[in-house]
Formats: structure tokens, sequence, C-alpha cells
């Protein structure tokens, strides 16, 4: 992440400074008596003060600080810095969701449990789980919905709305994807038995991958509750989406609307 002078926060230098405009990327900047920056070629006006203040909150959002420890970090209210995290989160539940079109080459499907104190058998013991079905396209990006059930037209109903119908598809044995041959090519692997296929080599190691990393990510938080995880997940699928690009600046550009060259 870092080369050189440079790291992912260089993108907000001029911002930062108060030389150039966060809404068009304009120089055509004006300092005002009352602190705030105004852009001599969209119009548009902000506190030095308060664009300083979110873009050091959104840093700590890049870097996955919770709300409570980096408000003691920037000597802020934790509501100030909450209202922040959950606008960007909201924006990035729809950028994904607009994102997602349909995956398509060879794809692995996997259903995961989040939260809850109870762990048990796929289907059973799930009480206060949430139900996380994933589509992820090998060597390409991951999509997840937050599902009420795992029965076979759901999960088909996700398939078929989110995929290209002749699709190579990698499942575990779960009966609920036993339709799928009528969408493309099917292959299975028993994970009572193996992780990967000793003979077909079929595994879905990837999206078991993206659920560990989605985990791991989530941890950090220490608890998400039912009604705001959607959000939270999405980030995640986000961050996962975007990994090879400087996601800083994406957040940059999703909040503001705006990111620097």
């Amino acid at each position: 992440m870092v080369t050189g002078r440079h790291t992912v926060f260089s993108c907000a230098a001029n911002f930062l400074r108060g030389r150039k405009c966060i809404f068009c990327g304009s120089f055509q900047v004006l300092h005002t008596r009352r602190g705030y920056v105004k852009c001599g070629r969209c119009g548009k006006n902000k506190s030095l003060r308060r664009l300083r203040r979110e873009i050091r909150i959104l840093q700590g959002f890049y870097q996955l600080q919770p709300a409570y420890r980096l408000s003691q970090d920037l000597g802020l209210d934790v509501k100030v810095v909450t209202r922040v995290y959950h606008r960007i989160r909201e924006a990035l539940y729809h950028v994904t969701e607009l994102e997602a079109g349909k995956l398509k080459g060879e794809i692995e499907l996997d259903e995961a449990y989040f939260g809850g104190r109870r762990k048990g058998q796929r289907g059973r013991a799930t009480a206060g789980k949430s139900v996380v079905f994933g589509l992820l396209e090998r060597e390409g990006r991951v999509y997840t919905k937050v599902v009420e059930s795992v029965s076979a037209e759901e999960l088909l109903h996700h398939i078929q709305a989110h995929t290209r119908k002749g699709s190579v598809y990698f499942t575990d044995a779960f009966r609920g994807y036993q339709s799928l041959k009528r969408y493309g090519h099917h292959h299975t692997v028993n994970h009572a038995k193996t992780l990967v296929s000793r003979r077909t080599k079929n595994h879905i190691n990837g999206i078991e991958g993206f659920w560990s990393y989605a985990k791991h990510i989530l941890y950090q938080y220490r608890g998400v509750s039912k009604y705001h995880f959607p959000m939270y997940l999405k980030e995640v699928e986000y961050r996962f989406n975007h990994r090879q690009e400087n996601v800083f600046k994406q957040f940059l550009k999703i909040y503001f609307g705006y990111v620097s060259p």
C-alpha cells in the first residue's frame, strides 16, 4: 500500500489543505472568513473543519477501526463517527447492488451463517444467526445476499437472477442445488469426505475463503445487529471486489461524489 512517499491517503492531501474542491476536483477554490472553502467552478462550499473531520473518519473506516475507538482517538463524539460510518455503509450497499450485474464462467456457490451464539449443522440450530448466500466468479467478483432460508426455490431464484445461463457451477453436495443442471454445468464436492475432489479436482475454496475474509473483518466490530448486518456485509463485498484498487479513494468518491485523479 505504500510506494515511496505516496500512501493510499495521498489522494486526500489537497482536499485536507483546502486546495481542491471535494465535489468537482477544481483547483479554483476560495477560502471564506467563516472557514469555508468555496469552489469557483461548481459554486459549492463546505466547512474546511468539517471536511477534514469527515476525511479523518473515512481514513479510520478504511482502516477498519470501530467507531467507539476512532472517536476516542480523534476526540469526537461517537455519534459523529457513527453517523459518517452509517452514511458510507448505506451508500456502499446501493453501489454494490448496482455493480452486481450477472456473474459468468466458473462460479462457486455456498451458504454461510453469521452471528448468534450457538453453532449448528446446516439448517438446524441456527437461531439468532443471519443466513447468507454467496456466489463467487473465479478470478472475479463475489455477490452476497442475506436470505430467509436455504430452500431450493430461494437459492435458485438468486442464482437465476445473478448468473448467466450456461455457466459452470461448483457447489457442495447440499440437496438445494440439485436442479442447477437446468441452468448450466453443475459440479459438486462432498465436504463430508474432502475439500477438494481427488478425481475431478472440484472445489469451492474461493467462496469459502471469502467467508473467512468476511468473518475476519466483521469480528473486529465485536457484534453487529441483524438490522444493520446487510450493510456491513455489502461493505465487505465492496472491499473484496475492489481489492486491486485504492479502496480509500473509492470511499471518497462514494461519500463526497468525487475522487482525486
